[in-house]
């Protein structure tokens, strides 16, 4: 029995296992860059302190690795079919984290400095272009139609990342009330774009490069992009309501930066006295300091925002969990992917 196939029970074990497959196919893959690129790529990673020297362990989870190795084993595959994958995915997704918190000024990630803040910005915007080039090549290289068709998959999926990063970054210029406003609707639509597509690529790839019917990977990919948006909501309530010694980020976070997020917009959607408060709060003059941001985490909350964001993110786990039924899938898989996935969004960091 391959390692890829002995199967652990629980959300922590399945994360392990598929992991410890994919992970020397992704030290290896890093370890083939630039120097320069190979250590920037081993601190963002967590393998790597800033001047190099090794950590134990990842400060990930595997997620995308795992839905990659999951989805060639829903449709009878080895997980191992999956690694180069989930090994390009898992390279995507650091770029896309790398080039994030330059583009927010974000100074801390997982409790540790950004890659910016330790390397400079030149210097990860170049480690981000690495691993963009290196995730293409990885799957470039995989033979046969099966690897076409995950170059394509990843193609659309970037395609869709890159959607979604551009609607974020110009939600920051719309007003928070009015006709110009962002409605929670889209952005349900960027959250689907900027991380849904990553999580739906992860699995479809993996399904497409265990020779999985077209169908299938079809359903594996509306699967992960459901996931995608229940994820985002859970971002967007630890940003607010999240224990800082486990988000790594201060307390109200998205609030003291003004973040249009799912509980602010919903909050504001609603015709509960509480959201024109909240909406005289978030327009008057300066940013918000702490005392207002508590303020404003009350009114959200009271206004329905916190429940509504709770909301959402069930419905889009239920919605996931309807396009693995529709399939035909191994069981094993499915259910290693009915225990994953209200994992990864019922969290607190």
């Amino acid at each position: 029995m391959t390692r890829s196939t002995t199967r652990r029970t629980g959300p922590v074990g399945i994360l392990d296992r598929c992991r410890e497959l994919v992970r020397p196919a992704l030290v290896q893959s890093v370890g083939g860059l630039h120097p320069w690129h190979a250590e920037t790529a081993a601190f963002s990673l967590g393998w790597a302190g800033a001047g190099g020297e090794p950590l134990p362990g990842s400060q990930g989870k595997g997620v995308r690795q795992a839905l990659a190795v999951l989805g060639a084993e829903a449709v009878g595959g080895d997980g191992s079919r999956a690694v180069p994958g989930a090994v390009a995915v898992e390279l995507v997704h650091t770029f896309s984290l790398i080039h994030d918190d330059i583009m927010d000024g974000d100074e801390i990630r997982r409790r540790r400095p950004t890659v910016w803040k330790v390397y400079g910005t030149g210097p990860a915007v170049l480690a981000g272009d690495a691993l963009f080039a290196l995730a293409v090549s990885t799957l470039a290289e995989v033979p046969g139609p099966a690897g076409a068709a995950a170059v394509r998959r990843l193609s659309l999926a970037l395609r869709d990342l890159v959607h979604g990063q551009a609607q974020d970054l110009l939600f920051e210029s719309r007003p928070w009330t009015g006709p110009d406003a962002v409605r929670p609707d889209e952005y349900r639509a960027m959250a689907q774009h900027k991380t849904g597509s990553l999580l739906g690529c992860a699995a479809a790839v993996g399904a497409a490069l265990a020779g999985a019917p077209a169908s299938t990977v079809e359903a594996l990919d509306r699967a992960g992009r459901h996931l995608g948006v229940a994820f985002q909501a859970v971002d967007d309530l630890l940003g607010i309501w999240g224990d800082p010694r486990i988000t790594g980020k201060p307390v109200y976070s998205d609030l003291r930066r003004l973040k249009k997020t799912y509980p602010v917009l919903a909050a504001l959607a609603s015709d509960h006295p509480a959201a024109r408060r909240l909406t005289a709060l978030l327009t008057a003059p300066g940013p918000l300091d702490e005392a207002a941001a508590r303020r404003a985490a009350g009114l959200i909350e009271a206004a329905g925002g916190r429940r509504a964001t709770t909301d959402e993110a069930r419905g889009h786990l239920a919605a996931a969990r309807d396009c693995l039924d529709r399939v035909g899938i191994a069981e094993g898989a499915r259910e290693d992917l009915r225990t994953l996935i209200p994992y990864l969004v019922d969290r607190s960091g």
